[in-house]
């Protein structure tokens, strides 16, 4: 595992999910999806917090630790997006369509299960930084599957706009969670180097 091999694997992944933001946030609004809204912007924070790794690859320790508290805090973004978005949908809540949804889904799945399945073997690799990576990458793989269940039960079992704010909602939940699990390995790992 060189570093060439992980800059590289990096900057596929700052790609493809800069390139899947696109797609999946102009699908979010044209649909009026709450829960696609939350995962594009959350590809966006995929593509710099990937970005900001490629940047720092050669640091210290100590510096890697700093940027990893900061990446911590970067990941709650996605979250806050979300719940702005949430309300606006609680306050008119219109289904979105569900077979643009499911296919949204879909596509952020593919992207997101191959970025998880390059980073795999890296998440160990780098401390905090490729640990955000992965986790990151490995959340966005189980919301896409949620998103995906939100259209097909907005398809078939209630055609509502609740399956799509709940997932919505759970996103943001996962993502706290996997800002914590960063910031808690980078306070360790600025111990450490202390």
């Amino acid at each position: 595992m060189t570093g060439i091999t992980l800059r590289n694997v990096v900057k596929r992944v700052a790609l493809l999910n800069l390139g899947y933001f696109c797609v999946e946030f102009v699908v979010a609004l044209s649909i009026g999806s709450v829960s696609l809204f939350a995962d594009s912007v959350d590809l966006l924070e995929d593509a710099s917090l990937n970005l900001l790794i490629l940047t720092a690859l050669g640091w210290s320790v100590r510096n890697r630790a700093r940027l990893g508290m900061a990446l911590a805090v970067v990941l709650l973004v996605p979250g806050l997006a979300t719940i702005w978005t949430a309300w606006q949908k609680f306050m008119a809540p219109v289904a979105p369509e569900p077979l643009p949804l499911s296919l949204a889904g879909l596509g952020a799945l593919a992207v997101n299960l191959s970025c998880a399945m390059m980073l795999v073997r890296f998440r160990e690799h780098s401390g905090s930084l490729t640990r955000a990576a992965f986790l990151s990458a490995r959340n966005d793989v189980l919301a896409n599957i949620a998103i995906i269940a939100a259209g097909l039960v907005t398809a078939f079992l209630w055609t509502s706009a609740w399956p799509d704010l709940i997932v919505g909602i759970a996103i943001a939940a996962v993502n706290a969670d996997a800002a914590h699990e960063v910031w808690t390995a980078a306070r360790s790992e600025h111990s450490a180097a202390a």
